[in-house]
Order: C-alpha cells, then sequence, then structure tokens
C-alpha cells in the first residue's frame, strides 16, 4: 500500500479515506514510437481541496489546468464540502456536531456565495 499525504497541507491520507486525487501523466502526440510517463497520484485532503476551489487561481499553466478541476469537482456536488466540514469538526473539535449540516446554511455566508459562483 501506497502512504499518500495531502500535497498542501501533508496530512496523512489513509486507504480509503475521503480526498482528492489527481493523477498526473505525460505521453508523446505524433511521434513515433509513442512514449508515456509513469503517472503519479497526487492527493489533496477534502479541507485543502475546498480551500484551493474558493481561492484565487495560481501562477502557471499546469497549476491553473488542476486548480480547474479541483474547482469543478468542489463546485458539482456538495459532498466534497460536507467531508470537509465533517473531518474539521472531528479532527479540530471546533465545530457543535449540529452546526456542520449538509446545506449551505452550516457555511459562512461568503463561502455559500463563493461556492454556487464557481459553477
Amino acid at each position: 500500500m501506497e502512504h499518500l499525504c495531502c500535497l498542501r497541507c501533508n496530512r496523512e491520507l489513509k486507504a480509503g479515506q475521503k480526498s482528492v486525487a489527481v493523477y498526473l501523466f505525460a505521453q508523446t502526440v505524433g511521434i513515433r514510437p509513442r512514449q508515456k510517463s509513469a503517472a503519479q497520484r497526487i492527493c489533496f485532503c477534502p479541507q485543502c481541496s475546498v480551500c484551493l476551489a474558493m481561492g484565487l487561481a495560481p501562477d502557471g499553466a499546469l497549476n491553473v489546468a488542476a486548480w480547474k478541476m479541483i474547482r469543478d469537482l468542489v463546485g458539482s456536488d456538495p459532498a466534497l464540502n460536507t467531508a470537509a466540514w465533517e473531518t474539521l469538526r472531528g479532527t479540530v473539535g471546533m465545530l457543535p456536531s449540529g452546526e456542520a449540516g449538509a446545506g449551505s446554511a452550516a457555511r459562512p455566508g461568503n463561502e455559500a456565495a463563493e461556492s454556487s459562483a464557481v459553477h
């Protein structure tokens, strides 16, 4: 089993734990014989995924491409946001259990507005 950590915060990600994985590989096009690199798996914990999606676009074309993919995932379904809140409540213990429901009412007003604008 591969030992995985969040690329952004370096938090350990256990097998089967909720996270976002970005797979990166390179392949030649129009060149024979075709060459392909080994794939790398880059992981982000739910909290970092949501933070990345809500923030400004990073510098660099490759970073922007990955940011857009993560932003699309975060904006397409509330499950990733819910996972981030659940993990935050469980590890930090800062949120009472009734505050982090699945609806947008559980998020601060600015974040709820930003997540709807991300689509």
